[in-house]
């Protein structure tokens, strides 16, 4: 069996060393070995997991020597291949994956494990081989193990994802040194101009002008939720700090937050309200560790039209819910809600002067609808990846 001190100091050689995931009992060893290191991100579930950890490999991709790691059950797969196959393999950024094989069969072809792992038990590597994801079955074996991981590192050089699945003691125990999480849900603030917010409701456009110019004259990235905020986002103006999502509906945040962790830039994430609505629990993640973080570089910008306005205006369930609310309660450190194009600056001003300070949280009520004919991005998702990766390693003052 694989010693996780050992293994992991492999791992760390080549540049896999920031993890992101959702416990699995296969997989603890190398879950409390990177919580040990202070070096996981819990994610609530599998495909948040697979946005942070590809934020972390965007935020040093110009360099290929930082690779974001996740860990999953593979039953957690199935959660996963939204940003696997519209993310990774879309703007192709690479990841390491660590996925168990629960439900393996036994010489007689019989479930060994619970009823509710038997499926994903069978198709594990044939669904890594449907996403064009190269995978190899992890040995115990130290050499072994090591040579797979330089095969490994070769793919992820290349900018192609590698999974391992993981049998049953594969890893010898690791125990866990720390318990405790280090910061309390505190300090938070909801600010609220005294104007009415049903008389300001914008066109979605109108409020992307606004963030587009202010992110590009300081410097800051840009991510935008998939549809037509993206698109819009696009046909606005189009520079190298703009990434515009395709797919991968509600892991803006989460992509956005891994490259937060690793980069000292101002970071924005655009977010739809039917996008938030479907992976709300990255709300907690996101507060938690950019309070943990404390640089005061996150920002979450949500535009609530109270539709599914980019697949033809059916509503969602945005009207039921409060989100500035919620995201005070999942722990955003400030959150405004804009009644004017002035209280948008002036947020985006707060955010800007800060140097310290976990997550901020607008929330902007829009108008459904775009202008007809809305175009479509003309640079690839890997071109867009690329600048951006080029952006963010830049200095200020290049």
């Amino acid at each position: 069996m694989l010693n996780m001190e050992f293994f992991g100091e492999a791992l760390k050689t080549i540049g896999c060393f920031q993890f992101s995931g959702v416990p699995c009992s296969y997989l603890s060893p190398m879950i409390n070995y990177a919580i040990n290191e202070n070096s996981f991100i819990m994610s609530n579930n599998e495909g948040d997991a697979i946005a942070i950890a590809t934020g972390i490999s965007l935020a040093n991709m110009e360099k290929k020597d930082n690779f974001g790691v996740v860990l999953m059950q593979n039953s957690g797969l199935s959660n996963a291949l939204s940003p696997l196959t519209s993310l990774n393999y879309t703007f192709e950024i690479p990841i390491l994956g660590f996925v168990s094989l629960r439900g393996e069969r036994d010489d007689q072809d019989r479930n060994t494990d619970e009823p509710q792992h038997e499926l994903l038990g069978t198709i594990t590597d044939r669904l890594l081989e449907t996403c064009n994801i190269a995978y190899d079955f992890l040995s115990p074996d130290y050499n072994q193990a090591i040579r797979q991981l330089q095969i490994a590192h070769k793919h992820l050089k290349q900018q192609k994802s590698y999974f391992f699945i993981v049998k049953n003691n594969t890893f010898e125990k690791c125990s866990l040194k720390n318990f405790n999480i280090p910061v309390k849900n505190i300090g938070r603030e909801i600010i609220q101009q005294e104007n009415s917010l049903a008389e300001f409701q914008p066109k979605r456009i109108e409020i992307l002008e606004c963030i587009a110019n202010f992110s590009y004259k300081n410097n800051i990235a840009l991510f935008a939720t998939t549809g037509k905020t993206g698109r819009e986002l696009y046909e606005i103006r189009d520079t190298e700090n703009q990434l515009y999502m395709v797919g991968s509906m509600g892991c803006v945040s989460s992509l956005a937050l891994g490259v937060s962790l690793q980069n000292s830039k101002k970071i924005i994430a655009i977010d739809g309200d039917s996008a938030l609505l479907m992976r709300m629990g990255a709300l907690t993640t996101n507060a938690y560790y950019t309070k943990n973080n404390n640089k005061g570089n996150f920002c979450h910008i949500l535009l609530d039209n109270e539709s599914h306005d980019s697949t033809g205006g059916q509503f969602n369930l945005s009207p039921f819910i409060n989100f500035p609310q919620i995201a005070h309660f999942c722990g955003y450190e400030k959150i405004f809600i804009i009644n004017s194009l002035d209280d948008l600056i002036q947020a985006l001003d707060f955010f800007i002067a800060r140097k310290e300070g976990g997550a901020v949280f607008i929330y902007v009520k829009i108008l459904k609808g775009s202008k007809e004919k809305l175009g479509r991005p003309k640079i690839t998702p890997k071109e867009v990846a690329l600048r951006i990766a080029q952006f963010l390693n830049r200095k200020s003052d290049e």
